[in-house]
């Protein structure tokens, strides 16, 4: 059996290939699940692909993954990176890896979205490369 690989998306990202292309590009999130479970399946792993626009129902996947046993998280909060306390205590809660995962690269960005919650939780970050971000860090879980 596959090791299991969460990969959580939050508010806003059901929107990838419709909201900003220019700073989102075009690949939706259901491209992305393709693009990972074929990468997936390449390094043994099984993708969870989640979206919820509801902070609680991240904070319980996290949850989940650490009960289900899962090799790792893959985390794009989206702008619930730079908020949400009740993300970061639950990262720091549980032991699975997580690997915070973002499109665009928030430090090049706005000066609020340099600062991450997640980021101060999470085993490492991926960001700025698109889509590929994904599968960037679906590479770094696989060698967790």
């Amino acid at each position: 059996m596959a090791d299991t690989v969460y990969v959580l998306n939050g508010p806003n990202l059901n929107l990838l290939g419709l909201r900003e292309p220019e700073i989102y590009g075009s690949d939706t999130l259901d491209d992305i699940a393709g693009q990972l479970e074929d990468r997936g399946r390449a390094l043994g792993l099984e993708i969870e692909m989640r979206q919820s626009n509801h902070e609680g129902h991240l904070v319980d996947w996290l949850h989940e993954a650490q009960a289900e046993g899962a090799k790792a998280v893959l985390l794009n909060a989206g702008a619930l990176t730079h908020t949400s306390l009740a993300l970061y205590d639950a990262i720091r809660s549980i032991r699975t890896p997580v690997i915070e995962v973002h499109i665009s690269n928030p430090v090049a960005r706005e000066e609020y979205r340099r600062h991450s919650y997640v980021g101060m939780a999470a085993k490492g970050t991926i960001a700025g490369f698109g889509a590929l971000s994904y599968s960037l860090a679906l590479e770094a879980a696989a060698r967790l």
